[in-house]
């Protein structure tokens, strides 16, 4: 989605910035950080994800930044990012939060998911963080009303998060092997995360400046 090419937001524990290519560097370059974490195979089952090669990792990025139904933010150590000016958004990766909009019948719907990928960065409530600056960008810029996530049953502390997050479980697939949560924005919902993400600075991004200021 290129609605969001062009923005930064800042939290208190996270950036979060466009997907670009600078975040998938060519070998010859660095290691590529996605390509490293996703050899994880707990992660790849946390994240019901297949591993990708790298062509596939630069085809996806591309895919992206250019479909209008996905909508997707690197996620940012903001510890780091501000203790580094000047050094590369790569090196302050903790992970993505992405949207879905996927349901034609519904366009008021989206499927939200989060990854923070980065050992160090788990359990610091980074991954919160991300989800409810996702949301309330949904919420503003994007028209939704609905948010649903589909969770793998064996991945507890995700369910866990997306419950604090007022999301109810609406239906378990055993074929899947998943769960799916739901939350309803109705005016008391929206008026709370609006509370919640009420510290949040927009800013404009250019890839690869995102300087702390």
């Amino acid at each position: 989605m290129r609605l969001n090419q062009n923005i930064l937001l800042l939290g208190k524990k996270v950036v979060l910035v466009p997907y670009t290519p600078e975040h998938v560097p060519r070998p010859t370059l660095r290691p590529c950080r996605y390509h490293e974490w996703m050899k994880s195979e707990e992660l790849r089952r946390l994240t019901a994800s297949d591993p990708l090669t790298l062509e596939q990792e630069y085809v996806m990025q591309h895919s992206w930044r250019e479909d209008a139904d996905k909508c997707t933010f690197i996620v940012l150590d903001a510890e780091k990012w501000r203790a580094q000016p000047g050094t590369s958004e790569e090196s302050c990766m903790a992970g993505d939060v992405n949207l879905f909009l996927t349901d034609l019948g519904d366009p008021s719907l989206g499927e939200i998911e989060v990854m923070i990928a980065e050992p160090s960065c788990r359990g610091q409530g980074l991954g919160t963080e991300a989800v409810l600056m996702m949301m309330s960008y949904g919420v503003t810029k994007l028209g939704l009303t609905k948010f649903e996530a589909k969770i793998g049953q064996g991945n507890e502390p995700s369910i866990r998060m997306f419950r604090k997050l007022h999301f109810e479980q609406v239906a378990v697939s055993s074929v899947f092997q998943e769960v799916t949560l739901r939350l309803t924005m109705s005016d008391p919902e929206r008026q709370w995360l609006l509370e919640q993400t009420s510290h949040v600075e927009e800013k404009p991004y250019r890839a690869g400046a995102s300087e702390p200021r």
